[in-house]
C-alpha cells in the first residue's frame, strides 16, 4: 500500500470536489433529459470521458500494456466489470428519469453501504457493532425520506416506485463492479481500467443512441451535457487522487455528504424539468439520517 502524502487539506479539498460534482450531476442530467433520451445522454457521458482520457494517457505513455490482454481471465474480468458498469449507468439514468435528483442520490448511497456488507461475505471483513448501528440508521433514514410516498411506491407501484427499484438495482450492479475492480487493481492502475470501461460503455450505448434531438438542445443543455461527460472523468480523478492524501474512511465520510449537496442544489438552482421533492420535516430528517448512517458505516470499523 502506498503511503499517504500528508497533504490532508488538499485531500479533503479533492474529496469535497468529488462530493460536489457527484451531488450536482443528477441535476445536470435531468436538465439534459428534458430533450435528449437516456441512452443517448449516457453514450455522451461515456464518449466524452473516453475521448478526453485517451490522449491524456497517450501523451503520458500510460495506455494499457497490450501484454496484459493475453490473460483470458483478466479479459473476462474487465468485460464483466465493464458491462456491470454499463448496467449501472443505464439503470441509474432510467431511474433518475422517473424520480428526482434527491431521490436518486439517496438511493445510490446504497452502493457503498452494500459494498461494505459484501466485504463481510466476500472478503471476510469484520463489521463492528457501531457499523451495524450505522447501517440501521441509514435504513431508517431511507424509510423516513420516502415515507410520504409510501402509497405510490408500495401500493400502486407508480412510475416513481419503478424508478426507485431501478436505482436500487443500479446500486447493486455497482457493487458487483466494485468487487471485480478490487481484483483488477492488482494488475491495472485506475487510469487503465477507466480507459477500458469508458470505451466499453461508449460502444455499448452507441447502437441504442439517437442523435436526431441534438439539434433541439439549447446552449445551456449543450453545456450541461459537456459537464456530465467531464464530471464522469474529473470526479473520479478527484476521488482517486484524494485517496493518495487522506485515509479512505475520511474520503468516504466527506463523499457521504453528497445527498445533502443534491438536496440544497435542487432548492437553490431552479431548472426546467426538475420538480424538487416536497421537503417536510420527516424527509429532511431522513436525508440527514442517511448521511449520518453512511458516515458511521464507512468510518467506525472494527479495530480487531
Amino acid at each position: 500500500m502506498n503511503p499517504l502524502s500528508g497533504r490532508w487539506r488538499f485531500g479533503l479539498f479533492l474529496a469535497a470536489c468529488t462530493a460536489f460534482m457527484w451531488g450536482v450531476l443528477p441535476i445536470a442530467l435531468k436538465g439534459v433529459l428534458t430533450t435528449l433520451d437516456p441512452m443517448t445522454t449516457t453514450f455522451f457521458r461515456y464518449f466524452i470521458a473516453a475521448a478526453l482520457i485517451t490522449p491524456f494517457l497517450l501523451v503520458r505513455k500510460k495506455l494499457v500494456n497490450r501484454h496484459k490482454f493475453r490473460s483470458i481471465k483478466l479479459n473476462l474480468q474487465l468485460l464483466v466489470a465493464g458491462l456491470l458498469l454499463v448496467c449501472n449507468y443505464a439503470l441509474y439514468i432510467f431511474g433518475l428519469e422517473r424520480t428526482t435528483p434527491e431521490a436518486a442520490q439517496l438511493m445510490m448511497q446504497l452502493a457503498p453501504v452494500m459494498l461494505l456488507l459484501a466485504g463481510v461475505v466476500v472478503f471476510k471483513e469484520r463489521f463492528s457493532i457501531l457499523q451495524w448501528l450505522g447501517f440501521g440508521t441509514f435504513l431508517s433514514g431511507l424509510l423516513m425520506f420516502f415515507s410520504p410516498r409510501f402509497a405510490d411506491i408500495f401500493v400502486s407501484l407508480s412510475d416513481y416506485g419503478v424508478g426507485l427499484l431501478m436505482l436500487a438495482t443500479a446500486a447493486t450492479t455497482w457493487v458487483g463492479y466494485a468487487i471485480i475492480q478490487k481484483f483488477l487493481i492488482k494488475e491495472f492502475n485506475p487510469e487503465e481500467t477507466m480507459l477500458v470501461f469508458y470505451w466499453i460503455g461508449a460502444l455499448a450505448f452507441l447502437p441504442f443512441s439517437s442523435f436526431d434531438a441534438l439539434s433541439e438542445l439549447t446552449n445551456m443543455q449543450w453545456s450541461l451535457l459537456a459537464f456530465c461527460g467531464l464530471n464522469t472523468l474529473v470526479a473520479y480523478g478527484c476521488f482517486s487522487e484524494a485517496l493518495a492524501h487522506i485515509e479512505a474512511s475520511r474520503v468516504s465520510a466527506v463523499i457521504a455528504m453528497t445527498p445533502l449537496v443534491t438536496l440544497l442544489s435542487v432548492q437553490l438552482i431552479p431548472m426546467e424539468g426538475i420538480v424538487p421533492e416536497s421537503l417536510q420535516t420527516i424527509t429532511i430528517l431522513g436525508a440527514m439520517f442517511v448521511v449520518i448512517g453512511s458516515i458511521m458505516t464507512a468510518t467506525l470499523k472494527s479495530r480487531g
